[in-house]
């Protein structure tokens, strides 16, 4: 686990799952709807997450993702191109906005984004907060 910020959708320091099975990254958002005109409109999280503020977001549709959950099912999620801030850098991705109320956080990122930028040890959480921990002793 680790924790990212997502600055044009006012998130910052949210929890993350590294997830090398799961090919994209994932974000949890309530009332997505994709209009005619190609723009997304979502709610970040939900009442019970602590960076929930009932906000409303706009975003141009990237594309329409086919994913296949843990479970086997597929679906068609919206995605969208945006900065994401890991271990101090920043990157361009790509997230799918699906309903992850039933997960323990509220994003995922998954192999696509981590492929040439960072080599996973499974044995450590939350690595780049200690790095920046130290760094300040």
């Amino acid at each position: 686990m680790e924790r990212v910020s997502i600055p044009e959708l006012e998130l910052f320091d949210v929890d993350a799952k590294i997830d090398t099975g799961a090919d994209s990254c994932a974000l949890h958002c309530d009332d997505i709807v994709v209009d005619k005109k190609g723009f997304v409109h979502f709610k970040l999280l939900d009442k019970v997450h602590p960076a929930y503020n009932g906000k409303k977001f706009i975003f141009p549709l990237h594309t329409m993702k086919k994913i296949k959950s843990s479970n086997g099912k597929t679906q068609k999620r919206p995605a969208i191109r945006t900065d994401v801030v890991l271990m101090e850098k920043k990157y361009k991705a790509t997230i799918t906005l699906t309903d992850r109320s039933d997960m323990k956080y509220p994003m995922l990122i998954g192999r696509k984004f981590l492929s040439k930028r960072y080599l996973v040890d499974v044995s450590l959480e939350y690595n780049c907060a200690k790095a920046q921990k130290k760094e300040r002793v």
